[in-house]
């Protein structure tokens, strides 16, 4: 059986590379959220009686917690 670190080089050659080939500034990237499953199930079965998805209802309840922070002060 092969393993990955036997295929490791002493050297490779990078001189035909292209720097910032991958790099895009404007992206933003969704990070995962992992939720209990007890909190996703009582959402889930919320946005279904809704008749909305799941990251949508998860959205307004989070922005109506942020109204509520800011509003503390």
């Amino acid at each position: 059986m092969t393993r990955p670190e036997d295929n490791i080089q002493e050297e490779y050659d990078f001189s035909g590379g292209a720097r910032g080939k991958f790099h895009f500034p404007k992206t933003s990237l969704v990070p995962p959220v992992h939720l209990d499953p007890d909190v996703l199930s009582f959402l889930q079965d919320r946005a279904n009686t809704r008749g909305m998805a799941l990251s949508v209802l998860v959205n307004l309840l989070l922005k109506k917690d942020i109204e509520l922070i800011e509003s503390a002060g």
